[in-house]
């Protein structure tokens, strides 16, 4: 197996730049997903460690060759990579089996030895059973695994996927990023994984590289993304958060148009901008950090989610689901604040530089 080093990879297509001085050091065997909007060039950067795209500038490595740079290119076909799309891409008049050891025929390898490590990776990928038929006799999550099969019975070095849950219902995505990543624990195979789903990348990943415009926001494990987003646009796209104007002066956050204070004893001063997920409030017996009114709530089964009306400015609150039978609309609520981030004032479109 084999790990990636990217060194100040960018990508222009004529006038317009699509990623920005890319750096980062995937480890062998490590889950790393690109996590970001469409159009945000993770896609990009994926086609380039494949090689259906050149690198405007910039070094990429896999194991200890260098793939691409300025005076070198490896072509696909010779990156022992294996790559899994959005579009499923099975051939339809083959049956299973043989979309399977496709690859592996083209390289002329004899019947038995093909016949074994299909054998082998349907039984990895649970389609033994299906081996016969054809594409149009599976469902979607099935058809996905014919995919990953395809991708692995060469046994890559490192497995790319591009978005290849995107197509499927929400059930079948939940099972296929349990398989998936059982499978890449099982063959201990380095894997990228591209795709705007913030809950994929959590679950999955080992590490997580955020990227907006084409620029690296903030890389680090699920937790560290989660609970230390380093600017709004990391918090704001991965997971749910209330943002509010605010101002520190002497310990005391005060959110702007409330007159309500939060104890600060962090580095910040002056404006700026807080941001407060809503499974981080908790509902009060008695005066605490934050009072409002209860403004609407949605029973959900699992949680009860709220809206909390702080002195004209509403409040997400993600609540135990026992609240629900406990409060009424218009109830004045008192609420403790168990964590909060604080940001620069500025907005969205200012995060365009690295932040790591």
């Amino acid at each position: 197996m084999a790990g990636i080093i990217i060194e100040n990879v960018s990508k222009s297509f004529g006038e317009t730049v699509v990623l920005s001085d890319f750096s980062s050091e995937f480890k062998d065997r490590e889950f790393v997903t690109l996590l970001g909007p469409s159009g945000c060039g993770k896609t990009t950067m994926l086609r380039m460690i494949a090689g259906f795209e050149k690198p405007t500038a910039g070094i990429i490595r896999i194991g200890n060759r260098t793939v691409n740079a300025p005076d070198t290119f490896i072509p696909p076909e010779k990156r022992d990579i294996g790559m899994v799309f959005q579009s499923y891409a099975v051939w339809p008049h083959m049956t299973v089996f043989e979309n399977v050891a496709y690859p592996l025929r083209i390289k002329r390898q004899d019947k038995q030895t093909v016949r074994q490590k299909v054998e082998q990776v349907l039984d990895t990928v649970h389609l033994s059973q299906y081996a016969q038929r054809i594409p149009s006799q599976l469902s979607g999550g099935q058809q996905q695994r014919v995919a990953l099969a395809r991708a692995l019975v060469a046994e890559p070095q490192l497995l790319l996927l591009d978005e290849p849950l995107s197509n499927l219902d929400a059930k079948l995505r939940d099972s296929m990023r349990f398989e998936i990543k059982e499978i890449q624990k099982k063959l201990g195979i380095t894997v990228v994984f591209v795709t705007h789903d913030q809950i994929e990348a959590m679950t999955m990943s080992d590490r997580v590289i955020v990227i907006n415009r084409g620029v690296i926001q903030q890389m680090g494990t699920p937790s560290e993304i989660y609970r230390h987003p380093v600017n709004q646009f990391v918090a704001d796209f991965v997971g749910k958060i209330n943002f509010f104007d605010a101002t520190i002066e002497e310990g005391l956050l005060t959110i702007t148009g409330t007159g309500q204070q939060l104890d600060y004893h962090g580095p910040h001063t002056g404006n700026v901008v807080i941001g407060i997920r809503p499974e981080n409030v908790r509902f009060a017996s008695r005066q605490s950090d934050l009072r409002g009114k209860l403004a609407s709530q949605f029973y959900l089964g699992d949680v009860n989610d709220c809206r909390i009306d702080i002195g004209g400015i509403l409040m997400r609150v993600i609540a135990e689901p026992s609240t629900y039978a406990k409060y009424q609309e218009g109830d004045e609520v008192f609420l403790r604040v168990e964590d909060f981030s604080v940001f620069d004032d500025v907005g969205f479109d200012d995060h365009r530089r690295i932040l790591t």
